[in-house]
Parts: C-alpha cells; structure tokens; sequence
C-alpha cells in the first residue's frame, strides 16, 4: 500500500474515533460528593466519594439546517469538532490524456458512469483525463467525442453505413467542430471527381457538401440549431473497392458565447495571424479536387489588422507547382493559365474560388482602383498569368469562398484544388 493511501486511511480511523469520542465523552466533576446527596446523579470512584455527572454541551455533526447554522456550530467556543475531511471540487475542463487526444477532467467514478475511458491524470491528480470515444450505431452528447472506425486503430475494409448521432450536451450550444485527426477513404471517381463509392455525410444541421478521399487535419463546423431536439448524424458510407480504411474525427461542442464560435455561414474557421487552407482531399502528388462543392472557409480577423494576404503553398512534389489548380487542364507539366472575374474570355465559370476584391501585391496604383472576385486555372494570380503571386484583400470579414461544379472531363484535367497561406496585415501597412 501507497504512502497515500495510508495517509487517506488513518485520516478516516482518526475522524470516525473523535466522533465516537464526542457522542460519548463525560466531563467528571471531582468535589468529593457524599453518596446520600448523589447516589443517581453521579459514579462512585471510591468507596463513599461520588462524581457528579454533568453533560457536555455538543455539537451537531452533521445535522445542520443550513451552511450558516454549520460555520456557527463550527465555531462555537464550546463546540469539539473538528474537520479532518476536506471535499476536493473542479470544473469538468478539456485535459490532454497520457496517449495524447483531448479528454475531459472527471473523477474516476464519473468517468466510468458516463461511458469514458480513464488515460491520465488532471486537476492535479485528483481527476482523470476521461476519453470519450464512440463508434458504429452509437448517439452521444460527450464534449469532444471520437468518432472512429470499427476495430480502431486497425483498419477497416467492410462496405455499409456508419453512423454517429450528436446531441448537445448543454441547449447553449451553438455548433460542433469536426477535427479529422484521421480520415482516409476511398476518393473520387476519376472523371468527373465526384465521391460515388465512399463519402462523409454530415445531415442534421446546416447543408454541408459530401466529401471523400485523404482528409487529415481538416475540420468543419457545423450549425448545432436552437433548442436540445435537433440532433446532428455523422454517416460514413463506404462501399468502393477493397482497401484500409481509418476515420478518427474529434466532435467538441462549441458554446454559443464563445470566442471561438464560428462566423455564420462559415464551414472552416481559422484563428491566428496566420495559417493554411486546404480544399478537401487536396494532395500534391495524387490528390483530386472534388466536384460538387459549394462552402467558405473564413479567418477571424485578429485585433489591429485590416487586411490579408494568400500565398500558394510549396509543392516540393511537382516540377510544376499543382498548390492551385481549380480549373484547365494541369495534367503532367502542362502550364494553365490563371483565369479570373465571371465574364469575358478568361473568365471563371465553373469552378472558382472568391476572394472579395483581390488585387496582386505588388500591383502599381491607378486612378481607378481595380480588382477580381473569381480566381480559377492552374496559377494562383489576380491577373491572367502563368505565374504564382501574392494576393490581398482587405474585405471584412475574410473569407474564400469555394464552388466546384459536377463536371470536370474534358476540359478539366489533373486538377488537385488548393493549399493557400494566409497572413493578416496590420492596419498600419499600406497593402498597396
């Protein structure tokens, strides 16, 4: 046995011995008392001298009609007791578990009343980091549920549907955000890039696009609606060829005061100064970019900054950068051209992505300030080019949107979406 545990035990012995004591204890009155005048009110300690009884003044234990009754029983000068037990309380916070995913700090007993696994220790050891993860045909309401394949952390190669049902955990939330730690399916056909064999399907909430393929270290937020009856279904189908599948997908709930709460209408939100955006299933090398697609992918505007620039990402992979290829064909070392604005011979009229009013840095000042809205081809440029450049904007709130249409064959060849940078710029930069 542990020193603690020790400890723990011979403060109990201690505790429930000074109660006994208290509910037993006489104080003796020692005044040599003849037997004649005290033969039923005291004892007799020797022959012919009796000692006066006389009861002690106790308090009540634990018998009180509320917490002020108890401090002034407590604190009474007459009052013996004395509290050996202290009750240890702590907010059921986020907490990192000893195999590395976000848990909830619980005790041990809770933990394993609401169906989660114990791995760690939080609240400086008198919690523990409670996982909660979640599979096939399962509902929950858990904060930061997992959401995994049969058989995880093995992979699965079954055909069907799999389904996990959100409920709210508090009616104050607002929205879930889905982290794919793992998400590895089947991808597009090859054609049209439409996700007909395997597909991610998230229904309950606000129209969110299917998705398929290599998806790891996305996310999406998801309209959680009012009220506690509006349960969210995630469905995984998969029904392609044989292959190792894995989803991990990490469901936290998001309060509707929250900092952190998405702006309306956005599926991606990113905070910070600076980050990256990723279409989904993007992938240098095999990647395709997936039809259908119509959402926004928006950045929190941090305090003092006015503007943002985007960035195409390296591609190490290709001789020809593929970070941005919407539209054209980008097959092999093909150079497509970028295409911008909704009109005219270049202009983008299938698949695209919207930076409101965006203009190349760099670009030398006009009379009248021009910019493009639509931005497509295989050359991230604000401009018709063939080569990669940084563009900006200074519309608020920041967002791109992303709209993919149902066809790709014949004209849309090779193309893999995007990877952008992004970097706000303080409001004392002259962004022109």
């Amino acid at each position: 046995m542990d020193m603690k545990k020790i400890v723990k035990a011979w403060t109990v012995v201690m505790f429930l011995a000074y109660a006994s004591w208290l509910t037993t204890a006489q104080d003796m009155d020692y005044s040599g008392l003849s037997s004649a005048k005290y033969p039923k009110e005291g004892i007799e300690i020797r022959p012919g001298v009796w000692a006066k009884r006389r009861k002690i003044k106790r308090p009540q234990l634990f018998k009180t009609n509320s917490p002020a009754d108890f401090m002034s029983t407590a604190n009474n000068k007459d009052s013996r007791f004395l509290s050996v037990l202290t009750v240890v309380q702590f907010d059921n916070n986020l907490c990192m578990s000893a195999s590395g995913e976000n848990g909830t700090c619980t005790t041990a007993a809770e933990c394993s009343s609401r169906g989660g696994v114990a791995s760690g220790n939080c609240a400086k050891d008198f919690g523990v980091c409670c996982l909660f993860m979640a599979s096939c045909g399962m509902t929950t309401s858990q904060n930061c549920t997992y959401f995994v394949n049969p058989n995880y952390p093995q992979g699965y190669d079954g055909t069907g549907s799999c389904q996990l049902t959100i409920q709210k955990a508090h009616p104050d939330v607002c929205q879930y955000r889905l982290d794919f730690d793992e998400f590895k399916l089947a991808g597009p056909e090859t054609v049209n890039n439409v996700c007909n064999n395997d597909q991610f399907i998230v229904s309950g909430g606000s129209p969110i696009p299917g998705i398929c393929g290599t998806n790891k270290g996305n996310h999406m937020y998801v309209d959680a609606g009012v009220g506690t009856t509006n349960p969210v279904t995630l469905t995984v189908v998969t029904s392609g060829p044989s292959m190792s599948r894995n989803w991990k997908i990490k469901v936290c709930q998001i309060p509707c005061s929250s900092n952190y709460r998405a702006e309306e209408g956005c599926l991606q939100y990113f905070t910070g100064v600076s980050g990256q955006i990723k279409s989904f299933n993007y992938e240098p090398v095999t990647g395709l970019q997936l039809s259908n697609q119509d959402y926004s992918a928006c950045v929190r505007m941090e305090r003092n900054f006015c503007g943002i620039q985007y960035t195409a990402c390296m591609d190490a992979a290709n001789n020809r950068s593929k970070a941005f290829t919407m539209s054209g064909n980008t097959q092999g070392t093909n150079v497509a051209t970028s295409a911008v604005g909704s009109s005219g011979p270049n202009a983008c009229n299938s698949d695209w992505v919207i930076i409101p009013c965006a203009s190349n840095v760099g670009r030398l000042p006009t009379a009248t300030p021009t910019c493009v809205d639509r931005i497509c081809g295989g050359t991230f440029n604000s401009e018709v080019s063939t080569t990669d450049t940084t563009v900006y904007s200074t519309v608020k709130p920041f967002r791109i949107v992303v709209h993919t249409d149902n066809v790709e064959a014949p004209n849309d060849v090779g193309n893999r979406g995007f990877c952008l940078n992004y970097v706000q710029q303080p409001c004392t930069n002259k962004l022109q």
